[in-house]
């Protein structure tokens, strides 16, 4: 052959790789369908991988969703999870990632995840989040409980390949929850939800951060309230004994959060006992890790349904 025409050959191969290599760096910066997804979230729209391996999670709702689907994450937040949970948090092979309020960003970035999943609680990191890894918002919205709940489910589902397993999951807990509404929309008695922290309460309502006994279980509330923000809404004792619920479900806080348990008296101090409520034995006190820390996720509304259906049995 020629020797200008070995020479054409060799231009043109090259220019034939270098044509090949900027197609595929063009496919990845546009995130090609064949290795990876785009997930519209709360706050974005997100190209992730495929069926990621190395997920990080923060919000203890998805991770309780991903181990109810046979999903191990390689990070979580270990701190003030709930004892459900207690197989991952002593898995020496799953790293500690910080807290559900404060995440650990080196711990997160040491194990090179491809997916790291967050709420609420991580709202405010979520431009740090993204800068190690693709991150989606994955908290249910408290006015749209259980469609939300649903979709979340089906999401993370969909991510890890899992969807017959979180279809006949979520059928049986369905059921289970239709059960509880038939039974609660008999009843006419009416309830209140309180967080008590350092002796105050707040009250939550329909459509609440915990608005789960009314929105999902039908249980009546004893009023309205104004304030539907994450604290809920400041009310006074004796507000609670003019309203005169005769169910009081109370979550004490610091329970959770540091570990000391309120005492009963400051609770049911003598206004509180004026109330249907205590003087029936209905004031009901709720596993904080379940109602304040988690939520949200296969397992904890399972245990949560779970939890006022039996305390409500009639004796």
């Amino acid at each position: 052959m020629k020797k200008h025409n070995i020479i054409i050959l060799a231009l043109y191969i090259i220019a034939v790789s270098v044509f090949v290599s900027a197609c595929n760096s063009d496919n990845k910066q546009t995130g090609d369908t064949t290795d990876s997804v785009e997930i519209t979230h709360k706050l974005g729209k997100t190209p992730i991988k495929k069926l990621p391996t190395r997920i990080v999670t923060l919000d203890i709702g998805a991770l309780e969703t991903l181990t109810a689907l046979g999903v191990t994450p390689v990070g979580v937040p270990k701190k003030y999870m709930p004892e459900y949970l207690d197989g991952l948090k002593n898995n020496a092979d799953v790293a500690d990632v910080g807290s559900v309020i404060e995440p650990d960003f080196e711990a997160i970035n040491a194990v090179s995840p491809d997916l790291i999943l967050m709420s609420t609680r991580q709202e405010r990191f979520y431009e740090e989040l993204s800068h190690i890894a693709p991150t989606i918002f994955i908290g249910t919205d408290n006015k749209n409980y259980l469609p939300s709940f649903k979709e979340n489910t089906m999401l993370l589902a969909s991510i890890v390949n899992k969807e017959d397993v979180a279809n006949e999951k979520l059928q049986a807990l369905e059921a289970k929850i239709k059960s509880a509404q038939e039974r609660f929309e008999q009843d006419s008695s009416k309830a209140l939800f309180l967080i008590y922290n350092n002796g105050k309460f707040s009250a939550f309502g329909q459509g609440s951060r915990f608005g789960f006994i009314h929105d999902v279980l039908h249980i009546k509330p004893v009023m309205e309230l104004q304030d539907e923000s994450v604290h809920g809404q400041k009310v006074s004792n004796e507000l609670i004994a003019e309203a005169n619920p005769d169910y009081l479900f109370i979550v004490d806080r610091n329970s959770a959060v540091v570990g000391k348990k309120a005492n009963l008296s400051e609770v049911e101090n003598p206004l509180v006992k004026q109330t249907n409520a205590y003087k029936n034995q209905k004031i009901f006190y709720l596993d904080p890790n379940l109602w304040f820390i988690s939520g949200g996720g296969l397992t904890s509304v399972d245990l949560m349904v779970d939890d006022i259906v039996k305390k409500l049995e009639v004796k």
